[in-house]
């Protein structure tokens, strides 16, 4: 099935969700150009946000909206946050960095589509099982935490031995992009940092410029932010402080006893960093992207981003 008979919209690409860096506003865009988005949870402070956002959305956004979960120990309100989704009824609900057996079980309760982030065949088939209604292919192409097998490896791999549909999620910034990737069997597209350089974007202008002033070469992945390896640009603050986590944090990351405690820590302090970066001109420059931004030439609009890729698709 494709993403577009899976959730009613005109064309196969979810605005992916993106820390700080997704809003209601992106996604309302999103819906009125016939695409549509999600926002991670984390995005909001404390549940009543959530709730107040998710409303909002219920409302007023004219197509199908999700909402990203980490579904790992390292989030402490993701039960809150499963709850609020499901009582709200959002469309979709994607989750990433840990089991969905529980999210599974009380959205589809609900009447709520779970999405899995998956980055290889055994992961994919065991959110199957579960009963996924699809599978988001995270390709090492993937801007934020990205997986070990480029798209053409991934993709096919999983159409060939997955019945759910697989949506590919990493490398594509173009309507050629698009169609490579649905050639090679999926069903439709997550599509993140080429919407970071939008107006929508609730990010600085300094980091949505960085966008188009950097290329594909300058990102890196860092274990830094989260304890799990993140794609970056490679501004000057990070080629200082480099992109590997330090003996003392690798050590206690081993430790059964205390490494729940210390990834949620790490990821605290790289979330916090990175909000910091984020919102606001610093020379702490820590900007999630991946190197589709290759394909970045000026900010602008959501519409206008969809508009572009839908004529290059069509001319491709």
């Amino acid at each position: 099935m494709k993403l577009t008979e899976l959730l009613s919209i005109r064309y196969p690409i979810i605005l992916a969700p993106m820390f700080l860096v997704s809003n209601v506003k992106m996604l309302k865009e999103a819906a009125k150009a016939g695409i549509t988005g999600a926002i991670p949870a984390l995005n909001f402070r404390t549940i009543p946000e959530l709730e107040e956002a998710i409303l909002e959305l219920k409302k007023n956004c004219e197509g199908p909206f999700g909402i990203n979960l980490i579904v790992n120990k390292s989030n402490f309100l993701y039960l809150e946050q499963l709850e609020v989704c499901c009582r709200l009824k959002v469309d979709y609900i994607i989750t990433s960095l840990g089991s969905p057996k529980l999210t599974i079980e009380k959205a589809h309760a609900a009447g709520v589509k779970v999405f899995c982030d998956v980055t290889d065949l055994k992961y994919a088939l065991k959110v199957e099982s579960l009963g996924a209604d699809a599978v988001i292919a995270v390709c090492k192409e993937a801007g934020g935490h990205a997986g070990p097998m480029s798209g053409e490896e991934l993709i096919p791999l999983l159409k060939s031995n997955c019945k759910i549909p697989v949506i590919s999620a990493g490398g594509v910034s173009t309507g050629k992009g698009i169609k490579e990737r649905m050639e090679l069997g999926a069903s439709g597209l997550s599509i993140g940092s080429l919407f970071i350089a939008s107006d929508e974007a609730g990010v600085s202008q300094e980091y949505k410029q960085a966008c188009v002033d950097y290329k594909a070469e300058d990102i890196v992945m860092t274990t830094k932010l989260s304890g799990t390896p993140c794609s970056v640009i490679k501004t000057p603050y990070v080629e200082r402080i480099g992109t590997e986590q330090s003996w003392l944090e690798r050590v206690l990351n081993k430790n059964k006893w205390l490494k729940k405690w210390v990834k949620a820590l790490t990821f605290y302090r790289g979330m916090k960093a990175l909000k910091q970066a984020a919102l606001g001109a610093t020379y702490k420059t820590l900007w999630v992207a991946g190197p589709s931004i290759e394909n970045i030439h000026e900010i602008l609009p959501v519409s206008k981003i969809v508009e572009d890729l839908v004529e290059d698709y069509e001319a491709s």
